[in-house]
């Protein structure tokens, strides 16, 4: 039986966390405090513990270098290149999450320096391969996007469908037909109206809509698609 060589690694948790604010998708970024790249900029994220799963160890690290609590994750890929870290083989769960703006304040805690939000089309030079987790993040977004409705864990509770057009801009970057848009919307059967109308200086109100968790789970529920693009 041949011999096996095992070699000593460690697993880190990454966050890409994402928030759609005015008419950018914005990413989640602290500037480490400590080497290795003392002074970068950096997804939040950390060592894994030898007591805890790869979503609690992905919520602690949250928790701790930005302040944000009880975010929407999911696991987004495993990045294990052999010099990823200069410290060592450590490979490295990605996550992305989502919250809503305004709804999250963010404070520098624990290894972070400072913490901050940066248009996705303007990151500054990355960490490790944190360029390559975001890239990658954005790219599997892009695909919920066309199939699932996740769109409404970024938009506010009560939302315009001009604000839902330009996030769908933003995560698939490409310019949107109004018309068609605001037809395939509908078509959904997801939203509900709020009721009340959003005030413009000079132009028609708004009328402003809600995403509708019951009819949601109705239509799940009997096999509906959710199609966009």
């Amino acid at each position: 039986m041949a011999s096996s060589k095992h070699i000593a690694l460690s697993v880190a948790v990454d966050s890409v966390v994402l928030t759609f604010a005015s008419t950018t998708l914005q990413v989640l970024l602290i500037q480490r405090a400590h080497d290795p790249f003392k002074g970068w900029w950096a997804l939040p994220g950390g060592f894994v513990e030898p007591d805890e799963s790869l979503d609690a160890a992905a919520l602690r690290e949250l928790s701790e270098e930005t302040g944000i609590r009880n975010a929407f994750i999911e696991q987004s890929h495993a990045f294990g290149a052999v010099d990823r870290d200069p410290r060592g083989r450590v490979i490295s769960v990605a996550y992305y999450a989502m919250v809503r703006a305004g709804q999250a304040e963010q404070v520098a805690g624990g290894d972070a320096k400072d913490v901050q939000w940066f248009d996705v089309a303007r990151l500054p030079d990355l960490a490790f391969d944190h360029q390559e987790i975001i890239r990658f993040a954005l790219a599997q977004l892009k695909q919920k996007f066309r199939f699932e409705p996740i769109c409404f864990e970024l938009l506010p509770q009560q939302f315009t469908l001009t604000q839902m057009q330009r996030l769908y801009e933003s995560v698939l970057e490409t310019e949107l037909d109004k018309r068609n848009f605001r037809k395939k919307v509908i078509s959904l059967d997801l939203l509900s109206t709020a009721n009340i109308t959003q005030h413009r200086k000079n132009k028609r109100q708004a009328i402003l809509y809600r995403f509708d968790t019951s009819k949601f789970a109705r239509l799940r529920q009997s096999g509906a698609k959710f199609t966009m693009y």
